[in-house]
């Protein structure tokens, strides 16, 4: 994966950041309290925006004529990309994201808002599949990218898994997804959603099963300072037939993970990638 100013390789050692600078000092980190106040200011400017994703997208119309096969999935073009919002929220929280790919080359960019009244993951990932489909008609591309934030990475990763979704996705970036399970807020888990979301749950025992000859790519953006993510590595995808990369983030909250300047280069430098091997990459925030 080429080079970015705000993405680099490192090595497989993962080296723990403390909430606090000095051992046995309860006071927070620096880090921690910017990225709180950040995660703040992030939840108040979307939740002004808020209303404006809870319609579900304008679907545009077919292309005319689709392009020569493979032309959207050469590394001289850019394949769609679909973007899939997490628990509660909806498509406005990729605003700044879907502004930068588009200004960045993206010529079809879309979004698919979950029903607030979906409980199963199993449910939204059947309906992914379905307008994931249309999608991939309308703008004639043989294959698309997903990026998924939190709920949306976990649904996208359940389609691919397990129902035939690698057959359509390219490559599925996911921010801040429980791929192992959270154990953030145990009132939460009176929401089915949430209950799912947890270590052990039904459907993550069904994705931790195998899955041989999957061919989507996978990139696992996870954050040392995300606190929705408990513990912070769950954000990491790791099973054994998957390809995977995983990136590492550090000093941004959950929120900000699909708005930060250098998470959304890392996301584009992902989705432009045509480097198919495995790594693990840290994007520095701090």
């Amino acid at each position: 994966m080429g080079a970015l100013p705000a993405l680099s390789l490192v090595s497989r050692t993962f080296v723990p950041v403390k909430a606090s600078a000095v051992p046995g000092d309860p006071r927070p980190s620096a880090a921690l309290l910017r990225s709180t106040a950040l995660e703040l200011a992030i939840f108040a400017c979307h939740a002004m925006l808020y209303p404006t994703g809870v319609a579900q997208e304008r679907r545009p119309p077919h292309l005319v004529a689709p392009p020569p096969d493979g032309e959207a999935d050469t590394p001289d073009g850019r394949v769609p990309v679909l973007l899939l919002h997490g628990f509660a929220d909806n498509r406005s929280v990729f605003v700044l994201l879907r502004r930068s790919l588009l200004r960045h080359g993206w010529r079809h960019v879309g979004s698919l808002n979950h029903s607030l009244l979906t409980r199963d993951i199993r449910t939204a990932a059947s309906a992914l599949s379905r307008y994931a489909e249309e999608f991939r008609a309308r703008t004639g591309a043989p294959r698309i990218d997903v990026v998924g934030h939190s709920l949306g990475g976990l649904v996208a990763r359940y389609y691919v898994q397990r129902l035939g979704g690698d057959a359509l996705v390219r490559r599925l970036v996911t921010l801040g997804t429980p791929h192992g399970g959270t154990r953030v807020a145990p009132p939460m888990s009176v929401h089915p959603l949430v209950r799912q979301m947890r270590p052990g749950s039904d459907v993550l025992t069904e994705l931790a099963a195998p899955a041989p000859g999957c061919r989507t790519r996978f990139v696992g953006f996870w954050s040392d300072l995300d606190q929705v993510m408990v513990p912070v590595e769950t954000a990491r995808l790791d099973h054994p037939d998957l390809v995977v990369r995983n990136i590492r983030v550090s000093g941004v909250g959950h929120l900000a993970l699909p708005v930060h300047p250098a998470v959304v280069a890392g996301i584009r430098q992902a989705l432009a990638s045509w480097d198919e091997e495995d790594g693990l990459g840290r994007a520095s925030v701090a």
